[in-house]
């Protein structure tokens, strides 16, 4: 039944799966318009809809994506518990199941072992291969999440713990928060189904769009982009070439002004010591990588290959990441000097302050300085036939 093949490899269909995905929307849509038509709305039903969209959508970035698959940072068992007990409710498998999924997804990126390649196309990455028997997606590489109890637990549970946190539970805060059969209906609706569609096609076009729409400045070794715009639907989900550069940094918008809700939900959380060992990538790594693939992408536009332009790229990107690297420390010996400035004499500390603070100002200076000679080789390589200083 539904047999079918695509790149010499037989699937069938998932008649579950399918219509389950398929069905949602429109019981979610039918469900809506019926409740709008026989109770109207009050402030009850959007709260209810945006506390479990949180609740469930953070779950699955901060919870399966950044903690359980990257180990991008470590977190306290009822933090652990709270993203397994919503994630399920988000209908997206287990944490074991998903990020074997995902962890196969980034070692084996546009290739036919990735589970779900944009390379097959736009529905195929975005939901395509939900829909089809999971006869090659074998459970791997999660061993380190199959010995944590809590996982264990909900890999053994996961459609009853689905079905209580993200059906029955929204349904019950209808009923205290509205009263009565109509709140407990449209708890289910609005924070049940509605809900669950909002945050399905988030998480979906994390696999599809991100890796179709946006900008490439880390790398163009894969498909991952960037767009803003789409990490205001997804938790900041949306910065994805940085994150398939970076995979190990708990942030995905690095940038402090980047729209990474997850970001900032693990960050607050290890003010209460819920969550600890939060990796960041250096900037000097950072902005290598930028320089780099900023060279690349240009080299391949121009007609000119003279190979004094690597060089000179090469040697600009290993200034840069030394100079900030120099500044970093230098920054962390001020900071390091003032918590022991009380035990200086005034005047000893004001020649110290201004001593350091003018190494700070050399090390910008030259960050100036690189990125300035980048720019002009940038600018050197658009013009055709241009001299090499």
């Amino acid at each position: 039944m539904g047999e079918s093949v695509r790149d010499g490899v037989k699937w069938k269909l998932d008649p579950l799966n399918a219509s389950f995905l398929i069905g949602t929307p429109i019981l979610a849509l039918v469900g809506m318009i019926w409740y709008l038509m026989n109770h109207g709305i009050g402030w009850q039903e959007p709260l209810i809809f945006i506390g479990m969209y949180l609740a469930t959508g953070l779950s699955i970035t901060a919870g399966y994506h950044r903690l359980f698959s990257h180990r991008t940072h470590a977190a306290a068992w009822p933090l652990r518990l709270f993203y397994a007990i919503f994630a399920a409710g988000a209908f997206q498998n287990s944490a074991i199941k998903w990020c074997s999924d995902h962890r196969r997804h980034h070692l084996k990126t546009d290739t036919d072992v990735d589970p779900y390649s944009v390379k097959h196309g736009f529905f195929w990455a975005h939901m395509g291969w939900v829909m089809v028997e999971e006869q090659q997606h074998t459970v791997e590489n999660v061993e380190d999440l199959q010995a944590d109890p809590i996982l264990a637990w909900q890999d053994r549970n996961i459609f009853k713990i689905g079905a209580f946190s993200g059906i029955i539970f929204p349904a019950l805060l209808g009923y205290l928060l509205i009263g009565g059969w109509q709140g407990f209906l449209g708890g289910m609706i609005w924070g049940g189904f509605i809900r669950l569609v909002f945050v399905h096609h988030g998480t979906f076009l994390i696999n599809s769009a991100a890796h179709t729409w946006g900008t490439q400045p880390y790398s163009t070794k894969d498909t991952s982009r960037d767009s803003p715009i789409l990490s205001l639907f997804t938790f900041g989900e949306g910065y994805h070439n940085f994150h398939h550069t970076f995979q190990a940094d708990y942030r995905n918008g690095h940038k402090w002004h980047q729209w990474d809700p997850s970001k900032w939900w693990i960050k607050l959380h290890s003010f209460v010591g819920m969550t600890n060992k939060l990796h960041k990538v250096p900037k000097w790594t950072i902005e290598s990588a930028r320089m780099k693939t900023a060279y690349e992408k240009r080299a391949k536009k121009t007609s000119d290959e003279n190979p004094s332009y690597r060089d000179r790229s090469m040697d600009c990107s290993k200034r840069l990441r030394a100079a900030l690297r120099d500044l970093a420390e230098k920054r962390a010996e001020y900071k390091a000097a003032k918590q022991v400035r009380k035990a200086q004499r005034k005047e000893a500390w004001a020649a110290k302050k201004e001593m350091m603070k003018k190494k700070m100002q050399e090390c910008k200076e030259s960050i100036a300085q690189i990125r300035m000679e980048f720019r002009n080789l940038m600018i050197e390589m658009r013009t055709p036939n241009a001299s090499v200083a």
